[in-house]
Parts: structure tokens; sequence; C-alpha cells
């Protein structure tokens, strides 16, 4: 039987597609104050705003594509049971080939009933005002906003304490409560955190081994690691 591989990982791994983050130094997200466009209110205020900017993210999907990172992540499903948990809401994990990804914060290719989350559609070109559901309310696009809750928390934790090996990359830990996954793992789990300048982990139990690198070149050395054990 395969050890199971779980993955966590952030912004940090698609920014190196050409992804942009919200984290930058001036804490906006393409232009746009993130409250704008990711929470119910900036929903609310403004909905064509919020429409027009998830749009032009679901276009830039076409501009790019999955990193040597993605392609690691892929390919060491031939020796372990990989599960990937995404704060991303790209789909490049699975353009790479993974097979387990789970979205915690939604997907750009799929939109939602305003009245019923249960109601989600694929949808791969522009999502605008007029467009319903079967009863006649506004679609919206499929993502988890800040301040509401997160549906698939609760596979993620399923999934995360099964972990053999955790690895953590292209995230700062610091958005909850993906942030508190970690925590989850079993206590003899060894963890791995890739990231150029990795945030401290708080109270950590599990044995951890950081690899101060890119995404990209992170996931070589951590093959190699891997592979060798």
């Amino acid at each position: 039987m395969k050890q199971k591989l779980v993955v966590l990982s952030g912004a940090g791994i698609s920014a190196e597609s050409g992804i942009k983050t919200f984290r930058d130094s001036d804490g906006l997200w393409e232009g746009h104050d993130v409250m704008e466009v990711a929470s119910p209110e900036g929903w609310h205020k403004n909905q064509e705003l919020v429409l027009d900017f998830y749009n032009k993210r679901r276009q830039q999907l076409k501009d790019v594509k999955p990193n040597r990172a993605h392609e690691i992540l892929a390919e060491l499903e031939a020796a372990f049971d990989v599960h990937i948990i995404t704060q991303n809401v790209d789909n490049l994990h699975e353009r790479a080939g993974s097979k387990n990804v789970l979205h915690l914060h939604g997907e750009l290719l799929k939109v939602r009933s305003t009245r019923n989350e249960n109601y989600i559609l694929d949808w791969t070109d522009d999502l605008n005002l007029g467009h319903f559901d079967e009863k006649g309310n506004q679609l919206r696009p499929h993502i988890v906003w800040f301040g509401e809750a997160v549906p698939a928390l609760e596979e993620a934790v399923a999934i995360t304490v099964q972990a053999d090996y955790l690895v953590v990359i292209g995230t700062s830990l610091q958005v909850y409560p993906a942030a508190g996954l970690i925590d989850f793992a079993k206590p003899e789990a060894k963890l791995f955190y890739i990231d150029l300048n990795p945030a401290k982990i708080a109270n950590l139990r599990n044995p951890l081994e950081i690899i101060p690198a890119t995404a990209s070149e992170g996931m070589k050395i951590l093959k190699g690691k891997l592979l060798k054990k």
C-alpha cells in the first residue's frame, strides 16, 4: 500500500505560473482591495464589479500553464497516494495531472446559485448579471469569500489526519481555517515546508523540515528526498 502524501498548497505555487496573489506588498489583488471583490459585502455593494473581476481571472487561466511544481506533484502519484488540499481557485493542479484535488476556497471554473449553495455549474465563459439558476436566481462565482464558511473543511481534515507526509507549499499559513489543518496531522507524520520566506509555525508537534526555495525548486528537492526514502 502506498504511503499517503498530503499537500497543502497556496498562492505561491500558482504565482510561478503568473497568477498574482493578493498578499503582495500593496495588499491589493490585481489592483483591487480584496474586500471589494472577495467578500459578501463587496458582492452586495457592486455585483457588476465582482463579476467582471472573476471574469478576468477566468480568462487569465487560458494564458497560464502549470509549472514544474505542479508537474512534480502529479508525478509523485506513481509512488505515493497523493492528495492535494489547495487554497487556490485555479485549475493548474488538475491540468498538471493531479487526480485528487480538493479546493478549499472554491473554483474559478464553477459558479453557483445565490440562493442555493448546492446548485453548482461548470463555467468557462464570462458570468454576467442576468445569468440565472433554474429558479431565476442570479448566479455568482463559486468562490469562498472572506467571512463565509468553508464547506470543504471537514473533508480536508479527514484527509490530513491520514497523512504519512504532509507538504506545505506556497502558503504563509496565515489564512484560517486552512492554516489550522496542520494541527490535525498525526504526531509521527513528517512535515515539509517549502517557501522562500517560511513563516514560523507555533506549537508544532510534528518533525519539520524546511526547504527554503521556490515552489518548483523546492519540489525538485523534495521529490529526491521522498523517493530516496
